[in-house]
């Protein structure tokens, strides 16, 4: 089949969205499809859609639906989508969901946040991850934590650094950040804590295989996001036997579980701390985070993701049909 994967992040960008874009191309490339990246989808004859973002790709969603009503539709629900603009922008995100076959999640506990009579749309497709193909040796004279996203109100990105400064004089820990800042706001206020906090380093955007060699070599990745719809780079982390702690929000705990043992409440600058210091002071705690990772590795496949997208393209497929002979 031909297929037109929309997202809203441009050629060149290092947002998640682009990124699973690009695998996802990949990926569909794999199962023998012919995939076109675009930011908007301008009419082209294709076969099916597959539409990043039900919020910030509505126009081509209802473009390509408008044109093609008899062809399979696939929208992938971000976190900005379900846990923000399902309330602020109901009408559009729920005109996505009816023109929709499938609705792809990223998590386990997506469904929680769907209207109920879109449930049955629902499909979960887990993001993969590869092993870096060289480690990096972990330092000794300090515990590097790394955090990886981009500095926007979405993921609290300082609250780590915040949280580092808790920690006792004798501490070793640093954290490391990577990421684009959104605003020249965000940048300033990233320099200024680096300028009054001696444990937090912001070295701003990188490439994939940096942050690969920064999971490689860290001793501990930190989340903070308020929401996520899955984020890649706890895969990518697990994968890496780089053991994670995250603020307990649905996109974290459908990938982690609910029993990990690595959550703090959103925000909590004080339980975050606390969470450092044990994890950099108590022989067991890292230990019990690599084993639950673990235990959930195995749905972080590259195998595991191609065949849930071999599945979802045979479900899009048979619902197309199943609608147009109503």
């Amino acid at each position: 089949m031909n297929i037109c994967l929309v997202t809203p992040a441009p050629a060149g960008s290092r947002t998640g969205n682009r990124t699973t874009a690009l695998r996802w191309a990949r990926l569909l490339e794999d199962l023998g499809h012919e995939t076109r990246i675009a930011v908007d989808y301008a009419g082209e004859d294709v076969d099916v859609m597959v539409a990043l973002h039900a919020w910030r790709s509505a126009a081509s969603i209802a473009r390509f639906h408008a044109l093609y009503p008899d062809r399979p539709l696939i929208v992938a629900l971000t976190g900005t989508d379900l846990y923000r603009d399902l309330e602020r922008h109901k009408d559009a995100v729920l005109r996505a969901f009816d023109q929709a076959d499938v609705l792809i999640g990223l998590h386990d506990l997506v469904a929680d946040a769907l209207p109920e009579r879109y449930r049955d749309k629902l499909a979960v497709i887990h993001q993969s991850a590869q092993p870096a193909s060289a480690t990096v040796a972990k330092r000794d004279d300090r515990f590097e934590v790394v955090v990886v996203g981009h500095l926007r109100d979405e993921k609290d990105p300082l609250l780590t650094a915040a949280a580092a400064s808790l920690l006792p004089a004798r501490s070793r820990l640093a954290v490391v950040h990577l990421g684009r800042a959104h605003t020249p706001e965000w940048a300033a206020r990233a320099h200024a804590e680096m300028a009054r906090n001696p444990r937090y380093e912001w070295l701003g955007e990188v490439s994939g295989p940096e942050v690969g060699a920064w999971l490689s070599r860290a001793r501990l990745m930190v989340l903070t996001s308020v929401m996520e719809g899955g984020a890649n780079v706890i895969s990518e982390a697990i994968v890496a036997g780089l053991p994670v702690l995250s603020s307990r929000i649905d996109g974290s705990v459908g990938l982690l579980g609910r029993d990990y043992p690595g959550y703090f409440r959103i925000g909590d600058t004080k339980a975050l701390a606390d969470l450092l210091e044990r994890a950099e002071t108590a022989p067991s705690f890292l230990p019990g985070l690599l084993r639950h990772g673990a235990d959930q590795a195995p749905k972080f496949a590259v195998a595991q993701e191609r065949e849930q997208w071999k599945r979802v393209l045979e479900r899009a497929v048979d619902a197309n049909l199943a609608r147009a002979e109503l």
